[in-house]
């Protein structure tokens, strides 16, 4: 008997069964930055399609504490690459031309790669496989759209965007500028508006925040007491949202010009957090991913592809949802 569980054991052994054969595939999110809400909820999905796999695959999530230049987040990238156990990656690029290097080495060790919420340059585009996300451009479009229902005759205008190198924040800039503009066929981040269709861009503008909190609270309180009739504001981002403590006081003493109409103030993204200020009169709208589905579909993606089958569309679009606060309750997909 126990010379027949040795060669038991002996013949499982060399099969796989009960060894690192059957590890689960280790994918990462690599997202812009690890404080940032927004992709809390791109984890939770990572995390669901890591329950949804049965456990086939292993999410981990790791990121720059903080977002920087990007810098920290390539060498992330090329750590995971080197390291020898994982399967894929998905990435938000936060310097897409400096994410290329990454991506070619990660092209090179044949690690297939998913980027989500903010995609690679046009030119650099064959070193993932497909972008998950949000069509960033319409971000643009529809939170412009909603500063002309506000200020049908236009007026002056500043844009707050992320980083100057995102090439997602660039895209949203330019639906902006188009759809305001009135115009079509230009190239990232737009063209800057000096009186197109009744708007002018504040000079100044537009505001890069480099995703810090606080440092975009204080761009609004700055604009805002430089030019305290300015038409629009319009971030690309939740940026001082999602700081809403320090949002809400640099805010309030304008709360009248939102709801009367005089300070179209409409904002990227619709976290529970930037819902509940849009409900209590500190925005006039929001827009917004599904950074759920963009974590919860590049997980799913990528054990696809490492199972042998085909990439996911490209790009696939996870969707918007456009909010205002008569349709605070309803806006949101479920």
């Amino acid at each position: 008997m126990k010379r027949l569980l040795i060669t038991s054991a002996l013949a499982l052994a060399a099969s796989g069964i009960g060894s690192t054969a059957f590890a689960a595939n280790i994918f990462a999110l690599v997202p812009k930055s690890m404080n940032n809400p927004f992709y809390d909820q791109a984890l939770a999905g990572c995390r669901a399609a890591e329950k949804d796999s049965g456990d086939k695959l292993k999410c981990e999530y790791i990121g720059p504490g903080e977002h920087g230049g990007g810098d920290e987040q390539v060498q992330i990238v090329m750590d995971l690459v080197t390291r020898g156990d994982v399967k894929g990656i998905a990435v938000s690029p936060s310097n897409a031309a400096a994410m290329a290097v990454a991506l070619q080495a990660a092209k090179d060790a044949n690690i297939p790669v998913i980027t989500f919420d903010s995609d690679m340059l046009p030119e650099n585009a064959d070193l993932r496989l497909a972008y998950i996300g949000t069509h960033n451009y319409e971000i643009g479009v529809n939170l412009a759209k909603r500063a002309m229902e506000i200020k049908p005759k236009g007026g002056t205008v500043c844009i707050q965007s992320g980083g100057a190198a995102a090439a997602n924040h660039n895209e949203r800039m330019q639906g902006i500028r188009d759809t305001l503009a009135g115009v079509t066929g230009t190239e990232p981040p737009g063209t800057r508006l000096t009186g197109q269709n009744g708007w002018t861009e504040l000079d100044g503008c537009p505001l890069y925040t480099d995703d810090d909190f606080p440092k975009a609270v204080q761009q609004f309180e700055d604009i805002m007491t430089a030019n305290p009739d300015l038409d629009a504001f319009l971030p690309t981002g939740g940026f001082a949202q999602f700081v809403p403590d320090a949002n809400r006081a640099a805010v309030e003493p304008y709360k009248p010009k939102i709801a009367d109409g005089s300070l179209a103030l409409v904002v990227a993204d619709t976290l529970p957090t930037q819902i509940d200020q849009m409900k209590e009169g500190f925005s006039a709208g929001q827009v917004g991913q599904r950074p759920y589905e963009m974590g919860y579909k590049s997980m799913m993606a990528l054990e696809q592809i490492v199972d042998g089958g085909a990439a996911p569309a490209d790009p696939t679009y996870t969707g918007l949802d456009v909010c205002t606060p008569e349709t605070a309750d309803t806006c949101i997909a479920k």
